[in-house]
């Protein structure tokens, strides 16, 4: 019980202030839009994302965090141009507190020589938050014998003063830019730039409500392990570098994936500012347009000493790559400034 309150209190008080981080999928390569708007029309053929995150498992009596994200996006080569739509859900508590991001994104290149070039990238959309206020649980609702409920099982009432709306929509605004060429790719993404008032309580005017700024770098290479053939793809391995803040939160995450034909597997490791976060395991498949991950990542910050620990995070994606398709294969292996981005694929 205890456990389930200090929870529920935990995700109401980042609802009223609005400064949680964003979630952000361990998977990140899989969920490229989220990462930045300037991976749009990265590959040749029409991609399609799926993504699934379900956070602390033995948290309240199931998953504390659970996130989902579609994606779509294409590039328009006569244009430079490419396009995309994500959306993107993030429910916390089992459902007291829920958000839905839908965006429209744009991404520009720009060749600086035949195997460079830059990409800048705009995203515009909307957050929906909404708050189940009846399964909150506040103090005054507690008796110190009888619990939550009185002898005749009836729910303490709370003084707490109902918000008069639950439900918000706010726009919101993100920008990002990313240069990449033969081996190597530098990314960095602003997002929030408006600073969207996601808060449902009229606060202190002189108080920050908006939700901060967050602030992508990332970076990465990748190295050629064996050639391929007709029957089996190249491998490499790709080691990676990620940079997140937003507010007083922050994170770096660095690590590696490796791709061996039709398999691909990797680790990584992340620190938040205070201290360790998690370790991270990767396994997954490919198997013509389709790919399919399975990540887990282990608790390694005081929360794993907890009482009964988080039983860490689980997330799988299923990505489609229509660049993958034979007939594209050819055209793919000859825009040389792509090479970089095979982990994405």
């Amino acid at each position: 019980m205890i456990r389930q309150i200090s929870l529920f209190i935990l995700i109401f008080a980042c609802g009223q202030v609005s400064k949680a981080q964003d979630p952000v999928f361990s998977q990140f390569y899989a969920a490229p839009l989220q990462l930045n708007p300037a991976f749009a029309g990265t590959t040749l053929a029409p991609r399609v994302t799926a993504n699934y995150r379900s956070q602390w498992l033995n948290w309240a009596g199931g998953a504390a965090y659970s996130t989902y994200a579609v994606s779509y996006e294409q590039s328009v080569e006569g244009l430079n141009s490419g396009f995309g739509f994500t959306v993107m859900g993030d429910d916390a508590g089992q459902g007291i507190y829920q958000s839905t991001r839908a965006s429209a994104i744009y991404g520009y290149q720009v060749k600086m020589r035949e195997d460079i070039a830059i990409k800048f990238g705009l995203e515009l959309g909307m957050i929906q938050t909404t708050l189940d206020w009846d399964r909150l649980i506040f103090v005054d609702q507690l008796d110190p014998i009888n619990g939550r409920t009185d002898p005749g099982g009836n729910p303490y009432e709370s003084a707490e003063i109902r918000p008069d709306n639950l439900n918000k929509v706010v726009a919101d605004v993100a920008v990002g830019a990313l240069i990449y060429g033969g081996p190597v790719y530098f990314g960095i993404s602003a997002k929030h730039l408006n600073s969207p008032d996601q808060s449902f309580l009229e606060i202190n005017q002189n108080l920050s409500a908006g939700l901060p700024v967050r602030l992508t770098i990332q970076g990465g290479a990748e190295f050629p392990l064996k050639g391929g053939n007709k029957r089996w793809s190249p491998s490499f391995i790709s080691p990676n570098l990620l940079f997140i803040k937003q507010g007083d939160f922050g994170q770096v995450t660095g690590g590696a994936y490796v791709g061996m034909g039709n398999l691909f597997w990797g680790g990584w490791y992340r620190h938040s500012f205070a201290n360790g976060d998690a370790a991270i395991a990767l396994v997954g498949l490919k198997q013509g347009v389709f790919r399919f991950g399975y990540s887990f990542d282990m608790t390694l910050s005081g929360l794993s000493s907890a009482r009964g620990g988080t039983g860490g995070s689980h997330e799988i994606s299923l990505t489609i790559n229509f660049d993958d398709s034979k007939a594209l294969q050819r055209k793919r292996k000859r825009s040389r400034y792509n090479d970089c981005f095979k982990m994405f694929h």
